[in-house]
């Protein structure tokens, strides 16, 4: 990897840990649901493992979520467990928390690749 200079620059710590790429989104907002509480929020990126999601007050780290995402593109409404691995800090400059999805049977896998697709491609059309 190069950097603006042209010099060669060690990978992100960040590029080390994700294992799929990620795509920015906008205006797809989803439905997240824990034991305690109901919630909207925008995804601002979304990957095959998992989301960011926008949000002033994140949840814990380890909370477990249902979420529900709305149809798009050919990719019908799509539920699936995920857990809260990490949060940017409300006090941090852009709070939000990462939230990785639960293991996926193959038809969710497949689903989940196809949303990707979908929403990457009418996001950089």
């Amino acid at each position: 990897m190069t950097g603006r200079d042209g010099r060669a620059r060690a990978k992100d710590k960040g590029d080390e840990r994700r294992g799929a790429r990620r795509f920015a989104v906008r205006d797809f907002k989803i439905d997240l649901q824990s034991e305690e509480s109901f919630l909207f929020a925008y995804v601002e990126n979304i990957s095959e493992l998992g989301i960011f999601v926008a949000m002033e007050k994140p949840l814990p780290v380890g909370t477990k979520l249902t979420l529900r995402f709305p149809a798009r593109g050919d990719v019908g409404p799509l539920t699936l467990g995920g857990v809260v691995r990490w949060i940017n800090p409300p006090s941090g400059r852009h709070p939000g928390m990462g939230i990785a999805f639960d293991p996926l049977s193959a038809a969710q896998r497949e689903k989940v690749v196809a949303l990707v697709r979908a929403v990457a491609y009418l996001t950089h059309d």
